[in-house]
C-alpha cells in the first residue's frame, strides 16, 4: 500500500546515495540543519590514532556521525548529554591525542548511541560513562562556526523547560531560514515566472524537513535547509492531480498535493509556519488546476460509490484524503475498519452474515460486557466525559501493524526500541481478540489490510524482533486457518470488503467514522466517544500561553491519535447493491436445450439498449426544426407511436404537431394566458394542460374540444404529473394538489368531479414537480431554492433540502428512485440521496440550466444560452456542448427507447434531434 511504496522509495533513495542516515534518526521534532565531511579519530591506548571516514551532521538536539564504511555504527551523541564542546585541545578538553590539530573539534559526553552496525536494523545500542570523541574536519576553518552552532544548540538542549527548548530551537531554526533563500539557478527553465517563495517544512512520517518553497508558472519546488534527501523537490503543475489543505498538529498549516487521481500515497505534503502561505500556495494550484481537473468532493465520490463506479476500498481511501488522514502523518494515518469477525473457521464463508463484524458499532462497543463496564465508568466521569481512553488510530498502531516493513519508524517512535515480543504484532487472531476483549484496545485497521504487498506480514527482512513469554521467536504474523498464505489473507479480505454484506453495511461505519455519529448527541448515543483532544476544534493551542503546557499538549495529541475531519453531518446513504438479472427459461424441461443458460428478458434488452444511448449521448445530432409557437414553448408530450407532438406555448396555446406530416394540424386556446406544461394520458385520447390561470384544462383529441377544467389553485398551475388515475398539480400559491378522478373521455360521461385526496404544503411558490416510478415519491421544487421530497403513501415530507441560491427550475428522480437531481437559476446541477436527504454531488455551470432528463449517471441538460450541456455526473464533468436553440432551451422530451430527443425553447421552436451510434 501507499506506506510501503513510499518506503521502498525511501531505501532506493538511499541506496542511490550510499547513506545509511536518515531523518528517522533523529528525536521526534527534532531538525537536521547540516553536514560536514570529516574523520572520527579513535585513540588507541595513547599511541596512535585511527581515522574513520565518514559524514559528521550537526541536528537541533544530536550530533550524528556517519562512517563511509557499512561495517562501522553510526554514532548519535545527545547534545543534552554533552559535558563540554569545543575544538580539540582547547578551552580544557583533554588532550589524550598525541597531536592536536586546528580542524579537530571535541565532544565530551555522558551517552552515545550506536545504530545500525554492518547496516542492519536493529534496537539501538547505548554506552553509558564519560568519554570523549574527537572529530576532524575536512575544512579546518569551518571548526569555529560548527563549535559556535553546537554550543547554541547544547544550550538550548539543556534548558529545564520543554517549552523554553522548543522556542530557542524554533529561533535557531528561523535565523537560518532567514539567512538564505530558494536558488532560482534550480528553475527548470529560464522563462519561468516566479509566483511566490516562502519558508516551509517538508512533512513525511515522524519528521519534518525544513526549507525554501517557491512556485512559478510551471512548477512547484521545495529546497530543503540542509540539502537532504536531494537539493531541491520539484513538482510539475502540469502534473497535479489533487491538492488537500491538512490540519498539522491540529493547525491549519498543511498541503499535500497528488499528482496521480487515485493512490493515497501523494507526491509532497508541506507544513507552513503561517496559514496565510498555505492559503496563498493553494490558491495558486487551484488557480491552475480549475483549468485541468475537476475538484473532488465527498458527496461527488458518494455518488459514485452508491452507483458501484468506486469500489468500497476506493470510496474509503477517498473519504480517509478528505478527511485530513495521510500516510505522511502517522497520528491521521488512513483508517480502515475491521470487516471480518472469524479468524478461527477453516473456511471463510462470505454468505454467512454472522462472518462479518457488526459495522454499525464502534470496536470498543463490540463486546457488551466490556461495553458496560466502560459505560459505567462513563457516568461516573466529571466533565469532559469520554467512553474510550484510547483511541482507534494513533501513530503507535499503525506502526503495530507496520514493524516489519518500517522498522525504523518503530525505533524513532520508541527512541530506539521495539516493543515488547508479547505485545508485537504476532497473531491475526490473537490482535483481534485483544480488539474484542481488552481493555484498553479498540483499534481498527489501516489500507494495508485491503492492498496486494504482503511485507508487512512477513518478515523478510529477517529482523530480531525478540522472543516471547513461550519462548518462539516473533517472526511471521501468525495467519488465521481459512488463510494458506499471506497472498491468500489479503485477497479473502479484500472479498469480504467488497462483499454484499459490507456493501449494505458500510454506510454505518462511515457514519461512526466520519459521519454524524462522530459527534454530539449522535456520538453518545453510538457509544463513540473518545477523548476531547482526538476531535478536531477540541483544544485552541493558540490559546494555551504556557509553552511547557502548549508543547505537552501538542505532543500527547501527536501521541495519542486525532478523529478524523467530520465529512458528513446527516445519515450517510446506503450503497446500491446490483440486482441480478432476470432470466426468462423459454424451454420446456423435456427441450434439450433446457439446460443451456436462458435468454436475457425483454426488459434487460431494453435496459441494455438503454444504457447504450445514454453512453453515446455526446453524438445527438438535429435533424429538423419548426417554429410553431409565437412565444416560449413551454411543454411537451408524445403519442406512443410517437407520430403526433403535443406542445404548449406562454403564447396561450396548446398545438398538435405531426411529425409524419411535418405539419401543423391543431391549434387551440383555452384563454388568455400561458399554458405552463402539458401531459398525454394513457391511451392517447386525452391531452391535459396547466395554466397561468389557476387551472387544468383536459381536451378530449378524438372529440376535439374541452372536455373538462379542473379550477384547483388560487395561483398559476406551474406543473402537472399523471400517474394511475391521479393527477399532480404544483402551484404558485404554495401548495401541490393530489386528485382522484378519471377523464369524462374515459367514462363516457359529459363531466367528471375530481376529488382532492391530498394538499402538500410548502411556504413559498412551487415551480416544478416530478414523480418516481412507482408514484410513491414525489419531489418538488421552490421559488426560493428548495427541493422537497414527499411520501405520497402519507402525504408527509421525508426531506427538505435548501440547496439552490434561487429558484429550481426542474427536478426528477433517478430510474432506481434512489436519487434526485435538480437544476436552478444559480447554474448547479444537485443530485441528492432520497433515503437519507443527503446532498451528494453539486456541479455548477456559468448559466442556468432550465430544464434536463438523466438516467442516473448522466444528464441531458438545455441551458439559458441555448445549448445542450451533456454532463458526466460520475466525472464531476460537461462532457459536451451541441448548440441548439437561439435562446434558452426551456423544456426537454426523450422517447423510451432514449433514442430521439425533442426540445422547446424561448425562440418558439421545436427541435427534433436523433442519437447517431
Amino acid at each position: 500500500m501507499a506506506f510501503i511504496r513510499k518506503k521502498r522509495r525511501e531505501q532506493q533513495l538511499q541506496l542511490y546515495s550510499k547513506e545509511r542516515f536518515s531523518l528517522l534518526l533523529l528525536n521526534l521534532e527534532e531538525y537536521y540543519f547540516e553536514q560536514h565531511t570529516a574523520n572520527h579519530i579513535q585513540n588507541k591506548g595513547g599511541q596512535y590514532e585511527r581515522k574513520i571516514r565518514g559524514s559528521l551532521k550537526i541536528c537541533s538536539k544530536s550530533v550524528i556521525f556517519e562512517p563511509d564504511v557499512i561495517s562501522q555504527p553510526i554514532i548519535k551523541i545527545p547534545l543534552r548529554d554533552c559535558i563540554k564542546i569545543g575544538k580539540h585541545g582547547e578551552n580544557g578538553s583533554n588532550r589524550h591525542f598525541a597531536k592536536a590539530k586546528s580542524g579537530e573539534i571535541s565532544l565530551i559526553f555522558s551517552q552515545v548511541y550506536f545504530i545500525k552496525e554492518h547496516n542492519i536494523v536493529a534496537p539501538y545500542k547505548i554506552e553509558r560513562g564519560k568519554m570523549e570523541y574527537v572529530f576532524e574536519l575536512d575544512v579546518s576553518g569551518k571548526v569555529e562556526d560548527v563549535v559556535e552552532t553546537l554550543l547554541q544548540l547544547h544550550r538550548a538542549s539543556c534548558l529545564d523547560k520543554l517549552g523554553d527548548q522548543t522556542a530557542m530551537i524554533t529561533a535557531i531554526l528561523q535565523s537560518r531560514l532567514a539567512r538564505t533563500s530558494f536558488d532560482k539557478n534550480r528553475f527548470q527553465s529560464v522563462s519561468e515566472k516566479l509566483h511566490m517563495e516562502c519558508k516551509a517544512e517538508m512533512v513525511t512520517p515522524l519528521v519534518t524537513n525544513p526549507g525554501h518553497v517557491c512556485i512559478t508558472d510551471t512548477n512547484l519546488y521545495f529546497q530543503p535547509l540542509n540539502g537532504y534527501p536531494k537539493p531541491v523537490v520539484q513538482i510539475t503543475l502540469q502534473d497535479v492531480r489533487r491538492i488537500y489543505k491538512r490540519r498539522h498538529g491540529l493547525m491549519p498549516l498543511g498541503l499535500e498535493v497528488f499528482c496521480t487521481e487515485d493512490d493515497l500515497c501523494s507526491d509532497i505534503y508541506l507544513k507552513f509556519y503561517e496559514p496565510q502561505d498555505r492559503d496563498d500556495l493553494y490558491f495558486y494550484i487551484a488557480t491552475y488546476l480549475e483549468h485541468h481537473v475537476a475538484e473532488r468532493t465527498a458527496e461527488s465520490y458518494t455518488l459514485q460509490w452508491q452507483r458501484g463506479h468506486l469500489s468500497n476500498y476506493q470510496y474509503l481511501l477517498h473519504l480517509n484524503n478528505l478527511a485530513d488522514r495521510s500516510c505522511n502523518d502517522l497520528s491521521q494515518y488512513p483508517v480502515f475498519p475491521w470487516i471480518i469477525n472469524d479468524y478461527c473457521s477453516t473456511e471463510l464463508d462470505l454468505s454467512n452474515p454472522g462472518t462479518f463484524r457488526d459495522l454499525s458499532r464502534p470496536v470498543g462497543a463490540l463486546n457488551k460486557e466490556r461495553l458496560e463496564r466502560l459505560l459505567t465508568r462513563y457516568e461516573e466521569m466529571p466533565e469532559p466525559k469520554f467512553v474510550y481512553g484510547s483511541h482507534y488510530s494513533s501513530p503507535g498502531y499503525v506502526l503495530f501493524y507496520l514493524v516489519r516493513i518500517a522498522p525504523e519508524y518503530m525505533l524513532c517512535l520508541q527512541n530506539g526500541r521495539f516493543d515488547n515480543a508479547d505485545r508485537m504484532f504476532n497473531s491475526i487472531a490473537e490482535t483481534w481478540k485483544n480488539c474484542l476483549d481488552g481493555a484498553t484496545d479498540f483499534k481498527e485497521l489501516i489500507p494495508e489490510f485491503y492492498g496486494d504487498d504482503v511485507s508487512f506480514l512477513v518478515n523478510s527482512l529477517k529482523l530480531d524482533l525478540g522472543k516471547r513469554q513461550g519462548g518462539q521467536m516473533v517472526d511471521d504474523v501468525e495467519l488465521p486457518p481459512w488463510a494458506r498464505s499471506p497472498e491468500d489473507f489479503l485477497q479473502k479480505s479484500k472479498d469480504a470488503l467488497e462483499s454484499n454484506y459490507v456493501s449494505e453495511h458500510l454506510h454505518e461505519w462511515i457514519d461512526l467514522i466520519f459521519g454524524y455519529k462522530q459527534k454530539g448527541s449522535d456520538a453518545v448515543e453510538a457509544h463513540n466517544v473518545f477523548h476531547p483532544l482526538t476531535y478536531e476544534g477540541g483544544v485552541d493551542l493558540n490559546s494555551i500561553e504556557d509553552p511547557d503546557e502548549k508543547v505537552a499538549m501538542l505532543t500527547q495529541i501527536l501521541e495519542f491519535g486525532q478523529t478524523p475531519k467530520q465529512l458528513f453531518v446527516t445519515p450517510h446513504p446506503r450503497r446500491i447493491t446490483p440486482k441480478l438479472k432476470t432470466v426468462t427459461q423459454t424451454c420446456s424441461p423435456d427441450d434439450p436445450t433446457a439446460d443451456s443458460p436462458g435468454e436475457e428478458s425483454f426488459e434487460d434488452l431494453t435496459e441494455e439498449s438503454k444504457s447504450l444511448a445514454w453512453n453515446n449521448i455526446t453524438k445527438l445530432q438535429l435533424q429538423e426544426q419548426y417554429k410553431i409557437h409565437k412565444e416560449a414553448v413551454t411543454g411537451i408530450a408524445v403519442s406512443c407511436n410517437g407520430s403526433s407532438v403535443f406542445t404548449t406555448s406562454q403564447d396561450s396555446t396548446l398545438k398538435m404537431f405531426s411529425k409524419e406530416s411535418k405539419m401543423l394540424q391543431r391549434s387551440i386556446s383555452f384563454s388568455n394566458m400561458a399554458l405552463s406544461s402539458c401531459l398525454l394520458l394513457p391511451g392517447d385520447a386525452t391531452v391535459i394542460s396547466s395554466s397561468w390561470d389557476n387551472n387544468v384544462y383536459f381536451y378530449s383529441i378524438a372529440f376535439a374540444r374541452r372536455q373538462d377544467t379542473l379550477m384547483g389553485h388560487d395561483d398559476a398551475v406551474s406543473k402537472i404529473c399523471w400517474h394511475d388515475n391521479r393527477l399532480y398539480s404544483a402551484s404558485w400559491d404554495s401548495t401541490v394538489k393530489v386528485w382522484s378522478g378519471v377523464p369524462a373521455e374515459m367514462t363516457c360521461t359529459r363531466r367528471q368531479q375530481f376529488d382532492m385526496l391530498a394538499e402538500l404544503e410548502h411556504d413559498v411558490s412551487v415551480d416544478t414537480i416530478s414523480l418516481n416510478a412507482a408514484s410513491t415519491l414525489l419531489v418538488s421544487g421552490t421559488k426560493e431554492g428548495t427541493v422537497n421530497i414527499w411520501d405520497l403513501t402519507t402525504a408527509t415530507i421525508l426531506h427538505q433540502i435548501p440547496c439552490h441560491s434561487g429558484t429550481v427550475c426542474d427536478t426528477a428522480f433517478s430510474p432506481d428512485s434512489r436519487h434526485v437531481l435538480s437544476t436552478g437559476e444559480d447554474g448547479c446541477l444537485n443530485v441528492i440521496d432520497v433515503q437519507t436527504g443527503m446532498l451528494i454531488s453539486s456541479l455548477t455551470s456559468d448559466e442556468t440550466q432550465r430544464c434536463f432528463i438523466w438516467d442516473g449517471n448522466s444528464v441531458l441538460s438545455g441551458s439559458q444560452s441555448g445549448e445542450l450541456l451533456v454532463w458526466d455526473l460520475l466525472g464531476g464533468k460537461i462532457s459536451e456542448r451541441i448548440q441548439g436553440h437561439a435562446g434558452a432551451v426551456t423544456c426537454i422530451w426523450m422517447n423510451e427507447q432514449c433514442s430521439s430527443v425533442i426540445t422547446g425553447g424561448e425562440d418558439r421552436q421545436i427541435m427534433f434531434w436523433k442519437l447517431q451510434y
